[in-house]
């Protein structure tokens, strides 16, 4: 069991700061202004619907998965950390496939 809490945190540390810097460089110019990553994207105004969409291709081509229509809920895409836990969760059914 702590293997796979282990495991978890270990790739919550991986793909995170990813997520946060294509957020931090596309979405304010490279100015990371020290928002937290469970702070919601859309109601700060950090990224618009549209952006969305732009953070949805990034995920796809970066980390190899497909997100699907069911899939674009705030749930997975509120915030910087729920999407990296978003990505963890497509990559690990992706790899066990």
């Amino acid at each position: 069991m702590r293997t796979a809490i282990t495991t978890e945190t270990t790739l919550t540390a991986s793909v995170l700061p990813e997520i946060r810097a294509f957020i931090v460089e596309n979405f304010l110019l490279g100015n990371d202004s020290g928002f937290d990553n469970a702070e919601s994207l859309l109601e700060s105004g950090v990224i618009d619907s549209t952006g969305i969409m732009h953070v949805v291709a990034f995920l796809e081509e970066r980390f190899g998965i497909l997100v699907e229509d069911e899939d674009m809920v705030a749930d997975n895409l509120e915030s910087v950390s729920r999407i990296a836990s978003y990505v963890e969760r497509k990559q690990a059914l992706r790899d066990a496939a």
